[in-house]
């Protein structure tokens, strides 16, 4: 980490609301989690007195299960921004130039300069027809937040394939792509993938996730990462959840359904981005501040998406369950 570039920085701004009165549609998490997540959590709270294993040989197995590669290709990590962070420090040297695309999450930029490196900001819609060339490294959000744009996969190998030539890392940040019926690029020689259990598991103050990697890449992450990462009660549970996949396909299959009849009744009111994730883009035709407050009084909480990277007039929603997408609807006046 670059100490000198501390003091020209911000924390990012993200959803997620504070005040318990207000139904929550800013934070794009699952409203629920698998069954008998809880006793798994509650099991695990004895050994939690004891360092965990720090080979995490039960989490690397269900997550190499999910994902469809080997064990060892698994890095755990506390969440996927611990993960991409480990990457970046592995990575990115100071000077080094970073495509990142925009708009997008907005932890790449930081974490990039944080280590001294300069993000190039290219749009998200173009990011993989990037020259890798010109870069260290390459991300891409998939599907990307918070347009919620699935990337073609031939696509995404294609930039996998010419990262590779120019030698050139892509970090693919795949948070949402449970949400979709969608290959993953785990175990792509080249590419690191970072994962979380946040948003399709509904957990995002478990903290977990994990990196996939190969070769002397993956060497290099797993020697990096933190000792004991993962805590105890994350890594059981994540054990548990990553083994959930009824409850990965049905909470898919409501996410479609609801995210239509949610972009349909929106449309009367703000343009809808046409998205495969579990949020709507909204283009409002006033000050996002403003649809911000007027949702907020009445006892919703909506993400302000102007402080993304390119955004002026946006908003984002979540998308959950029909009678929490009805207050939604009814607290935005469509």
């Amino acid at each position: 980490m670059d100490p000198r570039i501390l003091d020209e920085l911000d924390r990012v701004p993200h959803g997620g609301a504070a005040d318990p009165r207000r139904l929550d549609f800013s934070a794009n998490t699952n409203p629920i989690s698998p069954p008998g997540t809880v006793s798994v959590y509650e099991s695990a709270f004895s050994a939690a007195r004891r360092y965990p294993a720090d080979d995490y040989c039960e989490f690397r197995a269900a997550a190499a299960e999910y994902v469809g590669v080997e064990g060892g290709q698994v890095i755990p990590t506390a969440g996927g921004l611990a993960g991409m962070r480990l990457v970046f420090s592995v990575l990115v040297d100071p000077g080094d130039s970073v495509a990142v695309p925009a708009p997008s999450f907005g932890e790449y930029a930081k974490e990039v300069r944080l280590q001294g490196g300069e993000p190039a900001f290219v749009d998200y819609d173009e990011i993989t027809s990037v020259d890798p060339a010109d870069h260290e490294l390459v991300i891409v959000c998939n599907p990307n937040n918070p347009t919620g744009t699935a990337y073609c996969p031939a696509g995404l190998q294609k930039l996998a394939a010419r990262c590779r030539d120019a030698g050139t890392t892509l970090l693919v940040d795949e948070a949402f792509l449970d949400f979709v019926d969608d290959p993953s690029l785990a175990g792509t020689e080249g590419v690191v993938v970072a994962r979380s259990l946040t948003k399709i598991f509904g957990l995002p103050g478990l903290r977990a996730g994990f990196l996939v990697a190969t070769g002397r890449l993956r060497e290099r992450l797993d020697v990096a990462r933190p000792a004991w990462g993962l805590s105890t009660p994350a890594a059981a549970v994540g054990a548990h959840c990553l083994g959930a996949t009824d409850f990965v396909e049905a909470t898919r299959l409501r996410v479609d359904r609801e995210r239509e009849w949610l972009a349909d009744r929106l449309s009367d009111r703000f343009e809808v981005v046409p998205s495969e994730a579990p949020f709507l883009l909204l283009e409002a035709d006033r000050p996002a501040g403003e649809v911000v407050e007027e949702a907020r009084s009445n006892g919703v909480a909506i993400r302000d998406a102007t402080t993304f990277h390119g955004l002026d007039s946006h908003v984002r929603v979540a998308v959950k369950r029909r009678h929490e997408n009805e207050k939604l609807v009814e607290a935005l006046g469509c």
